[in-house]
């Protein structure tokens, strides 16, 4: 059904113009931000780039490369085995493999941390066993640019192998019948045939897991890393140069684009089919099943079980201290600024993605767009979403309060930045892009004869949104609030950035109290980030389940 009025002048539906201003909203900082690179670079932006730019420059480029050879390595072998062969403990380990998902990055580096750091358990272990004194022997640190990659890696491929996995089961018998025809044995259908094909996929997944690499403030602070992240908080609070903060944020953008353009140039035109003939799994024996057992079985045993065992006995050994009135608080505001923000995200999520499908068929060109930047949030750092939101809504905030003292004599103080208007403000900026997304497939589902049914009944859209599409869309309605929500109670940087005073969160709880090598405390708010990401990630499993059983029928 269109939202085009049918008249000469074909007039916006007033639908439409709540979506492209809800998309303009979502849009300006980001213009904010890549508008700064234009801006006149000042005395501390000149001091960056003589001093520290090259090391931010290197680091983020070495964290990248690093993280992206990890999440290959790990995403796509297990991915591989799991699609390709039949092994003892294959059915559980093909959604187990997406439990990491649910520890955030910074939360496993305090778990780590704390048990190889050289008052740790292990180290203090070995001393005793061997008798070493310090300095007598070498062990790795944790707290270093290798350990950040590794425990990047631990958390992140599952991004790999979810895209890798789905890209694999689409590989048919076919193919592999042509590949034994071309002469290929075993290793040489996977290398010449089956992993070109799953290339788009394992492209996209490694996109999304370096994106979330360069999104991450909590352990490169933690770690002492300097890169782009750190580097905007400190030009921000230690330096007190917002401009300068603003054209890291510009740089760190770049990077984004960056990886947005290699995975699209990896892409090209390339389009993988399904078939009929689904690929068998082939049963492993003896000593190849167990080593398929072992590949598979060490990600999550590193990347969730053994993490969330350690914050376990960190919290059991706090004792109670930690469950008292300000940690009530704490979940009562992390659960606030969740709700509110899954709510608005997908309200605006069904507005636009209604709008977008009424409008496909008509010149709907400038909402399409708009959608798409609306789109690029999810890709953005919260550091840099955080520096393009506040620098607007600071101004506008200064003004309101201005006019409001002059001309009616109110002294009403920053009523945006000021309280969680502006943070969530920022929230809507990184997370609707996830939203729209999961409203749009569930629409896409609906065939366009419902509304065409809806119009021949004399439902405008509307109540064709209200009487049709509300009710089939529930569950996708349900699953965009439900991401929006956990990535919301996960979310450090714009949330560190941006809080009101006397007004903290799990996340910035957890990372205060890791800073002060308070980490047993920091342990009880971080087991609750974890639980409350385990439920997108439970849901995910089931659907996995659900594929792979009907792949085998």
């Amino acid at each position: 059904m269109s939202l085009f009025r049918p008249s000469r002048t074909r007039r916006l539906h007033p639908l439409a113009l709540v979506a492209a201003l809800a998309a303009l909203l979502i849009a300006l900082p980001i213009a904010q931000v890549a508008g700064s690179l234009f801006e006149p670079s000042g005395d501390t932006w000149r001091h960056l780039a003589d001093t520290v730019l090259a090391e931010y420059v290197g680091n983020t480029l070495w964290l990248l490369a690093g993280v992206c050879a990890g999440v290959l390595l790990v995403g796509v072998p297990t991915a591989w085995l799991v699609s390709t062969y039949r092994f003892a403990g294959r059915a559980w380990l093909e959604w187990a493999l997406v439990l990491p998902l649910a520890m955030p990055a910074y939360v496993i580096a305090y778990a780590y941390t704390d048990t190889l750091q050289f008052a740790g358990p292990l180290q203090s272990w070995l001393r005793e066993l061997t008798g070493w004194r310090a300095r007598e022997y070498w062990f790795p640190d944790i707290r270093s640019l290798g350990g950040a990659i590794v425990l990047f890696t631990l958390v992140l491929y599952p991004y790999v192998y979810l895209t890798a996995r789905a890209a694999f089961l689409q590989q048919t018998l076919n193919t592999l019948e042509a590949a034994r025809l071309l002469g290929y044995g075993t290793w040489g259908s996977v290398w010449r045939v089956m992993l070109p094909l799953a290339r788009p996929g394992i492209v996209a997944g490694t996109a999304l897991a370096l994106m979330e690499t360069l999104a991450d403030f909590g352990t490169v602070a933690y770690f002492g890393i300097p890169t782009f992240s750190t580097g905007i908080y400190r030009a921000w609070f230690s330096l007190g140069d917002k401009n300068a903060a603003a054209q890291l944020s510009a740089c760190m953008l770049l990077f984004v684009i960056g990886i947005l353009l290699v995975e699209r140039a990896s892409r090209g035109r390339a389009r993988v089919h399904g078939g009929q003939r689904r690929a068998p799994a082939y049963r492993l024996h003896g000593w190849r099943a167990a080593l398929a057992l072992l590949v598979c079985a060490v990600p999550v045993l590193l990347g969730f079980a053994i993490p969330a065992l350690m914050l376990c006995k960190m919290a059991l050994a706090e004792g109670d201290a930690q469950f008292g009135q300000r940690f009530i608080g704490l979940v009562r505001n992390s659960f606030l600024l969740a709700s509110v923000t899954a709510l608005i995200a997908v309200l605006a999520a069904l507005v636009i993605g209604y709008a977008g499908r009424g409008m496909a068929a008509g010149r709907g060109w400038l909402l399409r767009g708009l959608t798409r930047v609306c789109g690029m949030g999810y890709a953005l750092p919260g550091s840099v979403v955080a520096v393009g939101v506040l620098v607007p809504v600071a101004r506008l905030d200064n003004a309101m309060s201005a006019w409001l003292q002059q001309h009616l004599g109110w002294s009403a103080g920053l009523l945006l930045t000021g309280g969680i208007a502006a943070l969530v403000y920022a929230y809507l900026v990184r997370f609707l892009g996830v939203a729209l997304q999961t409203v749009n497939a569930g629409l896409v589902k609906i065939t366009p004869g419902m509304d065409a049914a809806a119009r021949s009944l004399g439902h405008g859209p509307g109540a064709t949104l209200r009487r049709v599409h509300l009710p089939m869309l529930r569950g996708s309605l349900l699953t965009a609030a439900l991401i929006v929500f956990v990535d919301v109670m996960k979310e450090l940087p714009a949330t560190f950035v941006m809080r009101p005073f006397n007004f903290d969160a799990l996340a910035v709880q957890a990372y205060n109290l890791a800073s002060d090598e308070r980490l047993a405390e920091a342990a009880t708010a971080s087991l609750v980030i974890v639980a409350v990401g385990l439920l997108p990630v439970i849901l995910l499993s089931r659907s996995i389940r659900r594929d792979a059983r009907d792949a085998r029928e």
